[in-house]
């Protein structure tokens, strides 16, 4: 066999072989979406970070609980670090999940004011793993359950600790309380805030949002895939962000899980001003009755 044979025989082994690995891999996650578990490390992979709040209260040298500074994009909540907005979960109340979940819940607290002494209506979480857990490249997972509802902002997402937008974002789970879809985006120097790289990913027939998911990133210097339970919701390549702007993606990057309250997101979907911005009244009453959670079973991020 020529040399040309050869390299053109290896390269289609390669291929064989990725395929089939591929496929072993979403047949993993698929299980694990239905059974809790997380789902196979990759071959030749190595976890970097992995949490599945088995615990009975988040684990602190993973994670800084963040209190609100500031007000952003019109949301309607203040983050506070309580066990009423942020818990960890056993028995019934983490149904479905394996060892625990991490509970997000909002609050109806009138009168509440941030850091800057902004007044609020509502309280929630947001946890982070700025200066504990930062990384680049590799895949990002989470599983998790949402909560429906006009306005309830859950996200999962990725940030660099430089300025923003410059320093890149990486958003792979942003829901709006809509139980059909979920989108996924990045934001960064030419491309943030209403950016053109963003994707609605349809979830399959008979479930929607509130059932667990397996929420996913792949990141490597030439492109990032989204997946939802190992479909993929939305590939970017560096050329399509470069058609924007400067490519942020170089940067070691930490996770965050939150959920946010109205807002201009919400808002320019469900096109709601009253009796808050992006937050009807229905979505209120969901909260004052304690309704509105986000759950998470796992985090894990994996590096090749």
């Amino acid at each position: 066999m020529s040399t040309h044979s050869q390299t053109r025989a290896s390269m289609v082994r390669r291929r064989l072989l990725g395929a089939a690995g591929v496929a072993a891999l979403v047949a993993g996650i698929l299980a694990a979406v239905s059974s809790g578990a997380a789902p196979p490390i990759p071959r030749r992979a190595t976890t970097v970070f992995f949490d599945d709040f088995d615990g009975k209260t988040i684990d602190r040298t993973k994670w800084t609980v963040r209190t609100s500074d500031g007000s952003v994009n019109d949301e309607q909540q203040a983050y506070v670090d309580s066990d009423a907005t942020l818990h960890i979960a056993h028995g019934a109340e983490a149904a479905g999940a394996t060892n625990g979940a991490l509970v997000i819940t909002p609050r109806f607290q009138p009168g509440v004011r941030n850091g800057k002494g902004e007044q609020f209506d509502f309280v929630s979480g947001r946890l982070d793993t700025r200066g504990k857990v930062e990384f680049m490249y590799g895949t990002a997972a989470a599983r998790m359950k949402l909560p429906l509802g006009a306005g309830l902002w859950p996200a999962f997402w990725i940030l660099g600790t430089g300025d923003w937008p410059a320093t890149g974002e990486i958003d792979v789970m942003e829901n709006v309380g809509e139980g059909d879809w979920m989108s996924a985006a990045m934001h960064g120097p030419g491309y943030s805030g209403n950016t053109p790289l963003v994707n609605r990913y349809y979830y399959r027939r008979g479930s929607d949002a509130s059932a667990w998911h397996i929420y996913s990133v792949d990141w490597s210097d030439r492109e990032l895939v989204f997946r939802v339970d190992g479909d993929v919701a939305y590939r970017v390549t560096r050329a399509m962000v470069e058609h924007h702007g400067r490519w942020s993606y170089d940067n070691a990057k930490y996770l965050i899980l939150n959920l946010a309250l109205g807002g201009g997101y919400p808002a320019s979907v469900n096109g709601v001003k009253q009796p808050y911005d992006g937050l009807p009244q229905q979505t209120v009453d969901a909260i004052k009755a304690g309704r509105a959670r986000v759950l998470v079973d796992w985090v894990r991020v994996d590096r090749r």
